[in-house]
């Protein structure tokens, strides 16, 4: 797909960021006009992609999360959230529902929620060196809404 526009951040893996990146995918979303439901979609997989990054790939030292939103043709909003973290051993299992590595206190419900508010998510890990998370959502057109 033909890239149309495109933003690349990259900010410290801290709690504090997570807000920043969510309102930050938001405002580029913006010049697509979606509906309040679909930002909101955008905000809960950011928020949950980011947080995830924040909180399993880097358990001993203080890494990088990067940001990068690419609107493509045909009114898609493709956004992949990546660090250079521990990575995954099992995607796969990462993926099930109620999964987690987090302790208690975490859901392992972030894959899932991920996946439920877009249109496609894809998933690349490897140990030691780091996780990508993919996903993308097409923006109704006003026209056909």
């Amino acid at each position: 797909m033909k890239q149309e526009n495109y933003i690349k951040m990259e900010f410290p893996a801290r709690s504090v960021n997570e807000g920043f990146a969510r309102a930050a995918a938001a405002a580029f979303a913006a010049q697509l006009d979606p509906t309040l439901e679909e930002l909101g979609d955008i905000r809960t997989a950011v928020s949950e992609a980011v947080t995830n990054a924040i909180v399993h790939a880097y358990p001993e030292v203080m890494g990088t999360v990067t940001l990068r939103l690419r609107i493509l043709e045909g009114n898609v909003l493709e956004i992949m959230v990546r660090d250079r973290g521990v990575g995954i051993p099992d995607v796969e299992k990462a993926m099930e529902p109620m999964y987690s590595t987090g302790g208690e206190e975490r859901s392992g419900m972030g894959f899932t929620i991920m996946g439920s508010f877009m249109d496609g998510l894809r998933v690349r890990s490897a140990p030691g060196k780091g996780t990508s998370v993919t996903m993308s959502k097409r923006i109704a057109v006003k026209a056909q809404r």
